[in-house]
């Protein structure tokens, strides 16, 4: 019983300080992506074909995603506001949720789990033939080259995809709330501007800028980092899209807590 009281803290500790090791090589991974960004020649061809890539593959699964949600909300909200009398708010409240907190959200997921999920096959896939090895023996930086460019194609369609989620998710939630509820199309569209500021929107798109970096540089780091084999991959790629999520969802509520603080909300 000593012996396993005393292995206990142990392991806990090793665990710990192994997640502090891959945690500070994330963050060289994505500071050492970034850190030749202005050699856009090395990286424009790459970042248009991954561009390409991921919004090809994550605008259809996102506007299915965001038409259902907008209207399930905007149904539930609406029979709440239709009880107090106030069903005409039920615009202006879906508008103010999709824009500030949904939009950057679902889109950081859908990016996450569908292309940050192909990134990080390729990458594990590149690892175990050894092509990352044969890269650095010629010369080149696998970072520059490979990780730079999917870090800014997976920003710069984080952002697009924010915008698809806030039209698809505000279409959805006109339908059932204007057609199927019976408010007046003037005023479910009139309270969003009691609501929301210009500056909603500009965190929310800073918000899915930054949510995409996140998505691809863990993605990058656990295919480069994999175990060898397709269950080395497999796992990554698991790993991949769980550590998004938390890292996601924490780097939301600090963000939102800035906001808040920097831009109090307007009643």
């Amino acid at each position: 019983m000593a012996l396993s009281l005393t292995a206990v803290p142990d392991l806990a500790r090793r665990r710990a300080a192994r997640a502090l090791d891959e945690t500070g090589l994330l963050c060289v991974t994505f500071l050492e992506g970034l850190r030749r960004t202005w050699d856009v020649r090395q990286w424009w061809g790459e970042f248009i074909e991954q561009c390409w890539f991921l919004a090809r593959v994550t605008s259809i699964p996102v506007m299915l995603i965001a038409i259902p949600l907008g209207a399930t909300i905007s149904l539930q909200v609406g029979d709440i506001a239709r009880q107090l009398g106030a069903a005409s708010a039920t615009g202006a409240l879906l508008i103010a949720a999709m824009v500030q907190q949904v939009a950057p959200l679902a889109a950081a997921l859908l990016v996450s789990g569908v292309g940050g999920s192909a990134i990080t096959s390729d990458m594990g896939a590149r690892n175990i033939r050894d092509e990352l090895a044969a890269m650095e023996v010629m010369g080149i930086n696998p970072i520059h080259r490979l990780v730079t460019p999917r870090l800014w194609a997976a920003s710069t369609v984080a952002v697009l995809l924010a915008s698809v989620v806030i039209i698809a998710g505000t279409l959805g939630g006109y339908y059932f709330n204007v057609i199927q509820q019976g408010v007046s199309p003037g005023a479910f569209f009139d309270g969003a501007t009691t609501l929301l500021q210009f500056s909603d929107l500009v965190i929310t798109l800073v918000k899915a800028w930054v949510f995409g970096f996140i998505a691809a540089a863990v993605a990058c780091y656990m295919g480069m980092n994999c175990d060898y084999g397709p269950v080395g991959v497999g796992r990554a790629v698991n790993r991949a899209v769980v550590v998004t999520s938390i890292v996601v969802f924490a780097s939301n509520y600090i963000l939102t807590t800035l906001y808040q603080v920097l831009f109090p909300p307007r009643f």
